[in-house]
C-alpha cells in the first residue's frame, strides 16, 4: 500500500468516500439538497485550491491500483480561510446558510477533517495508516498536536480514534446533531 498526496483527478473516487466521512455536513458546505447536487459541487471543491477540501490538503492510500482510502488535513490556523470559499458559495445561492458553516479547527492544531476507508478495504489497518501520515505531517509542519470530531453516535470510530492516542475535548453542535471533539498531543 501507498500513502500519498491526492491528485485532482482522484475526485472520482474520493468524493463518494468525503460524502460518506463527512454526512450531512456536505449539505450544510454547499447547501445542496439532494446527494447528486452535493457531490458535484464538492468535486468542483476539491479540483480548486484554497478551500477545506482541496486535493492539495487530502492523503490517499492506494492499494493494488485502487484508491482505498482517503483522509483530509489541515492547519487549524487556516480553517476561517479555507471556509471562505464555501461560505461564498452560500452567501450567493442561499444567503441565509452562509452562517451555518462551523469552525471545527482550533488554532494551533493540525485538524484530521474527513477521514473514511472503501468498504472492500475496510479492516486492514489503512484508517490508522492514513491518520499516522497526516500526524506525520503535522509534526513535519510544526504541529504539537492534532484534532478530529466524530459523531457522538459513532462508536466504532470513537474507538479508534481512543486506540490511536485520541481523547475526548468537548462537543461540537453542527447543524442538528453533537459531535465529540477529540485531540492528541504529538511528541
Amino acid at each position: 500500500m501507498i500513502i500519498r498526496s491526492a491528485r485532482r483527478d482522484d475526485a472520482p473516487a474520493v468524493i463518494p468516500l468525503l460524502m460518506e466521512a463527512i454526512g450531512s455536513i456536505a449539505y450544510l458546505l454547499t447547501g445542496a439538497s439532494d446527494e447528486r447536487e452535493a457531490a458535484a459541487a464538492l468535486a468542483d471543491f476539491y479540483r480548486q485550491p484554497g478551500n477545506r477540501i482541496s486535493s492539495e490538503h487530502v492523503l490517499v492510500a492506494e492499494q493494488e491500483g485502487e484508491l482505498a482510502g482517503m483522509l483530509v488535513a489541515y492547519s487549524g490556523d487556516d480553517a476561517h480561510e479555507l471556509d471562505e470559499p464555501f461560505r461564498e458559495r452560500l452567501r450567493k445561492r442561499w444567503p441565509e446558510l452562509a452562517g451555518a458553516i462551523v469552525r471545527e479547527a482550533q488554532d494551533g492544531e493540525y485538524y484530521l477533517d474527513a477521514l473514511a476507508v472503501a468498504e472492500s478495504f475496510r479492516g486492514q489497518g489503512i484508517a490508522k495508516r492514513l491518520m499516522a501520515a497526516a500526524e506525520e505531517r503535522a509534526a513535519e509542519l510544526g504541529f504539537d498536536r492534532t484534532a478530529l470530531i466524530v459523531e457522538a453516535y459513532n462508536d466504532k470510530a470513537y474507538r479508534l480514534y481512543e486506540a490511536s492516542g485520541y481523547e475526548e475535548a468537548g462537543v461540537l453542535r453542527i447543524g442538528d446533531s453533537d459531535y465529540r471533539r477529540m485531540a492528541k498531543r504529538l511528541n
